[in-house]
């Protein structure tokens, strides 16, 4: 858009000079026709007139006519070139980036700032330089930065491209490893769960209440181990038809919910069922264990 309007002032300029260098011939003309009849009265003493005349039209049309649009020049090649220096700099941040990154952004990696260097150097010495060739040279760069800048969008947009990807897969990558994680911790869980499901995890996890919880030793889980044998042999799944359920033979299951929701599953929760209900009724596993001897029930 700069260069089209740069090229439309020069030619208005170039017109208006044209139109300024014949307003003094037709000047001339006038005054030659009544310098005729003025040289037949009074002789050749009007010549100094005319020379006078023609001198001052031929120095003053043209300066008119010509000091804006050189000033122009000078000021659109100024602005050219701040243009093209913020072309390279951009460039250059870019070619920066790129490098850092580490991703392969395709073939070219770099934008070829050579030929606008080049033409910067050139307008650095406009001061030098006749004005009419600063604005061929300002031409010259402005052209250069356009294609500059484009293929400084270009490995812009390959960048973009492969740094979305790069995000991609770090997210499906990130999304595997949780993945593994969460499966490997539920297949550790599970393992744990059956190890505690088995007589001696129930009888483990039975050991380690009585002691926390209730202060009771190994007295009392030996008349536990007796009275949870004789009931249920320690199997969480044991089903009695009365309705008597899990290790501990509680009626209704149900009752071990207040436990934990997961009373039908998990042997420990039958055992801190259990040992609750021990305790509360009968004091001890001992006292519980003698009543089940008396009365084939506890």
């Amino acid at each position: 858009m700069l260069h089209k309007t740069r090229a439309l002032r020069r030619a208005s300029a170039a017109a208006s000079a044209r139109n300024a260098a014949h307003r003094p011939m037709t000047i001339l003309g006038v005054a030659s026709a009544t310098l005729v009849g003025i040289t037949l009265s009074v002789g050749l003493a009007s010549t100094p007139a005319v020379g006078a005349m023609n001198a001052a039209s031929a120095v003053t049309a043209p300066a008119l006519a010509g000091a804006e649009p050189l000033a122009q020049i000078t000021e659109d090649a100024s602005t050219t070139l701040a243009q093209a220096r913020g072309a390279v700099a951009a460039a250059e941040t870019l070619e920066s980036e790129v490098v850092a990154s580490g991703l392969h952004v395709g073939v070219v990696t770099t934008v070829d700032t050579s030929d606008l260097v080049s033409h910067i150097d050139k307008l650095d010495d406009s001061d030098v330089t006749p004005v009419l060739l600063v604005g061929i040279l300002a031409d010259k760069a402005e052209e250069e930065t356009a294609n500059v800048v484009a293929d400084t969008a270009e490995l812009r947009s390959a960048l973009t491209a492969a740094q979305q990807k790069q995000a991609e897969e770090e997210a499906v990558r990130i999304a595997a490893e949780q993945a593994a994680a969460q499966a490997a911790a539920e297949q550790q869980a599970a393992a744990a769960l059956a190890a505690a499901n088995t007589p001696e995890g129930a009888k483990a996890s039975a050991q380690q209440i009585m002691s926390s919880t209730y202060g009771w030793g190994g007295d009392q889980f030996s008349c536990l181990n007796s009275l949870w044998n004789k009931e249920s042999g320690w199997n969480y799944q044991a089903y009695n038809p009365s309705g008597a359920t899990g290790i501990p033979q509680a009626l209704p299951g149900s009752k071990m919910a207040s436990a934990g929701s997961d009373w039908q599953t998990n042997a420990a929760t039958q055992v801190a069922w259990g040992l609750g209900y021990i305790s509360s009724v009968y004091g001890t596993p001992c006292s519980a264990w003698a009543h089940s001897q008396a009365m084939n029930w506890y």
